[in-house]
């Protein structure tokens, strides 16, 4: 393995990191590399019957049993409520200080023009947070780390005001079982809530099989793992080659932040291949 590196997702919601990160984290994390997710929010908000303290204790249940599946190094779950983040000096400082802590090479998160409110203001912390992290005054109590790392965005289909920028691109075909098997983890949200909150009254998971439940998934997330390949599929083409970049059904994609560390975009891509 070359140098070791150091990955920091952070996700508005326990899962958002799966679904955004799961398949290149796996493949990290195989190459002996240091993947870390932070849940900013505690997904106490999401069901339809559940009471948040108890939702919020299963949801933490449910990403440790994922980080165990990707190997990752720790699934944190900060201590704020869903639909109440907002982009405070407390919250920013919390950032920066485990920013700090975990000294990653590379950060993600969300962009601040995603469609849930907890996305956009966990994405506008993160990026808060790109140049003051370095700032050796400020949260003076959390040393500054040697390097300031690379800021990166996830993937997400909005195209207001512009679409993605595909900087970086992961072929995740040869990962997706285990990827999905992160995803299912999360059975509070999959085959619970977001089944109510689709329309899908009358939905029970008990009466389903495991292939069943795998067929649930890509119906109704997987064509946003082959919509990302689909955007990225130049940069697929130049990360693995012509024959091999146009054979990969699903990927993970990445935009560089002008935030942060300075790089090109060969330097970029080079971060996230094993």
């Amino acid at each position: 393995m070359s140098k070791q590196r150091r990955f920091l997702f952070f996700g508005a919601h326990p899962d958002d990191a799966d679904l955004l990160f799961g398949g290149t984290s796996i493949k990290l994390a195989r190459a002996g590399h240091a993947v870390k997710f932070v849940s900013v929010c505690n997904g106490d908000c999401g069901h339809y019957s559940m009471s948040s303290p108890d939702l919020a204790k299963r949801r933490y249940l449910e990403t440790q049993a994922s980080a165990k599946i990707a190997g990752l190094t720790e699934y944190e779950v900060l201590p704020i409520s869903d639909c109440s983040l907002e982009c405070n000096l407390a919250n920013r400082e919390t950032i920066i200080r485990i920013i700090r802590r975990f000294q990653p090479d590379v950060v993600i998160s969300h962009r601040a023009c995603d469609y849930h409110a907890d996305h956009r203001n966990t994405g506008q912390l993160v990026m808060d947070a790109a140049y003051l992290v370095k700032v050796p005054l400020y949260c003076a109590d959390t040393p500054i780390a040697p390097k300031n790392p690379v800021f990166a965005y996830s993937y997400d289909r909005f195209v207001d005001p512009r679409p993605l920028r595909p900087d970086a691109a992961v072929e995740i075909d040869s990962v997706l079982e285990t990827k999905l098997a992160m995803v299912q983890c999360h059975q509070s949200q999959f085959f619970e809530w977001l089944p109510w909150d689709k329309g899908f009254k009358d939905f029970d998971q008990n009466k389903m099989t495991a292939a069943e439940k795998r067929q649930w998934i890509m119906e109704q997330w997987g064509t946003r793992f082959q919509a990302a390949a689909d955007l990225g599929r130049q940069t697929l083409i130049e990360t693995y080659g012509e024959k091999a970049g146009k054979k990969i059904k699903y990927a993970e994609v990445f935009e560089l932040s002008p935030y942060g560390a300075n790089v090109s975009i060969e330097e970029f891509r080079q971060l996230f291949q094993p």
